[in-house]
């Protein structure tokens, strides 16, 4: 925990020190695709040795001056499989968003949708010795809470303090300076597979860049995709990518669960090669092109080419096939992707929340007619989330399939405080049980 911790804050460091230098990377490895934005910041923000709660390392104000995507390769499941196509696939998409930009490239924030991330909630007490909170006061509660062995090869990937009270007064964001005799910290922990993390941390190396940060994408896209008031009262975001399906869930401003569903927009594309015996590229062109999940009467009639010679028939004539057949393949895999991130959130116990908002973002969010589908298997308030607008961004780029990437942008320059950006005490790091994330929430809001 201790050799984490000082990794982590080494990140934030340098992360410190490129925003301050003004010129920062955003890399989102996805399955299907990989995205670079590069960012330029304005040297305005705030950068504090006691920042650590609110403004964890400064606010700063940025601008997209570059952005490129690239097919991505070598890439499952949100995992890399094949390093040396993957980093040739990062210097690509680098290469292309600084020759936009005119700037180079040095430090880069990515995000991480494999590794089968796991929640936890943990909390902590303390009394205070000065009948007020101070910087250290912060750091003592955070240690003390109450942390398990997350299992072999486990990563922390964050660890966000989402809640302080202090005595009876609770939903803190900032307890310093309060006055009482007790401090009282819930905390959310979020694990994946240590390998992964090391592997994506070996190729971004091998491309001749330095990582100043590493995020879930899970809460990347949700950050992006939620208003400030679904973040505040309570949603879940359900990230439709290529590979797999994030699953995350806000309150008060803050995640308290993420979790993943390993089958997303890959398979369905598969189903469609398979079902209508084509290559995966004309596969995936009917998907984006003419895809759905709610057939009407006009789709039997309404004929798709399938076009190319590879499609064509023993004969050699062109086959074609009705809308409502590439429907109907579509629609049982959009189901089961659907049904297992129900099965997640009621895990989570997201029935408990006050909220029932749920938004669906990602590329595979843009399917005609999902929203109606999803309403029936996840619960009426639904709604197809687009990124937040962000300065210099170009419009190409601001559709749902590249929200965990504005969500990075968004990470690198408003980040929430985690574990690691506190002074810990050399000899307290969290060490005992545990308690899983949803249960402290119905106990605490």
């Amino acid at each position: 925990m201790a050799e984490l911790y000082q990794t982590q804050r080494a990140m934030r460091n340098i992360r410190r020190a490129a925003l301050q230098r003004g010129v920062i990377g955003i890399l989102d490895i996805g399955t299907s695709k990989i995205a670079c934005l590069v960012l330029r910041f304005d040297g305005t923000g705030t950068f504090r040795e006691t920042d650590g709660v609110g403004p964890m390392a400064g606010q700063a104000n940025f601008r997209v001056i570059g952005a490129a995507s690239t097919r991505s390769r070598g890439m499952r499941r949100g995992e890399i499989e094949v390093m040396a196509e993957t980093e040739r696939a990062i210097r690509t998409v680098v290469a292309a968003a600084q020759k936009i930009a005119g700037v180079r490239v040095d430090h880069v924030i990515a995000c991480l949708s494999g590794g089968r991330p796991a929640s936890y909630g943990l909390a902590g007490d303390i009394t205070l010795e000065a009948g007020r909170v101070h910087d250290h006061d912060v750091a003592r509660v955070l240690a003390a809470c109450d942390a398990p062995d997350f299992g072999r090869g486990r990563e922390v990937l964050h660890a966000q303090p989402v809640n302080f009270a202090v005595d009876n007064r609770s939903s803190l964001g900032d307890p310093r300076d309060h006055v009482g005799n007790r401090l009282s910290c819930d905390m959310h922990v979020l694990t994946v597979d240590g390998d992964v993390i090391g592997n994506l941390i070996q190729c971004i190396r091998r491309c001749d860049l330095e990582l100043a940060g590493i995020a879930s994408a899970a809460y990347a896209s949700a950050r992006a995709s939620l208003v400030e008031d679904e973040q505040e009262l309570g949603a879940a975001c359900i990230d439709l990518g290529g590979g797999g399906t994030g699953v995350s869930i806000f309150v008060k401003k803050h995640m308290i669960f993420a979790d993943a569903v390993r089958i997303g927009g890959h398979l369905i594309t598969q189903d469609i090669a398979q079902g209508l015996r084509v290559p995966l590229p004309v596969a995936e062109r009917l998907k984006t092109l003419s895809g759905g999940v709610e057939a009407t009467g006009r789709d039997d009639r309404e004929m798709l080419d399938l076009g190319g010679a590879e499609a064509s028939g023993w004969d050699g004539e062109r086959r074609s096939v009705s809308r409502a057949d590439l429907i109907g393949i579509m629609r049982p895999r959009v189901e089961e992707i659907l049904e297992n991130a129900r099965q997640v959130l009621d895990a989570a116990g997201f029935d408990q929340m006050p909220s029932q908002q749920i938004v669906l973002t990602g590329g595979g969010s843009q399917i005609p007619g999902l929203d109606g589908l999803a309403a029936r298997i996840l619960g009426p308030t639904i709604r197809c989330g687009r990124p937040l607008r962000i300065d210099g961004l170009a419009h190409q780029f601001t559709d749902p399939g590249f929200a965990s990437a504005v969500g990075l942008a968004l990470f690198a320059a408003h980040p929430q405080d985690e574990w690691w950006d506190f002074e810990m005490p050399a000899d307290s790091y969290p060490t005992r049980s545990l308690r899983r994330a949803y249960r402290w929430f119905r106990n605490n809001w």
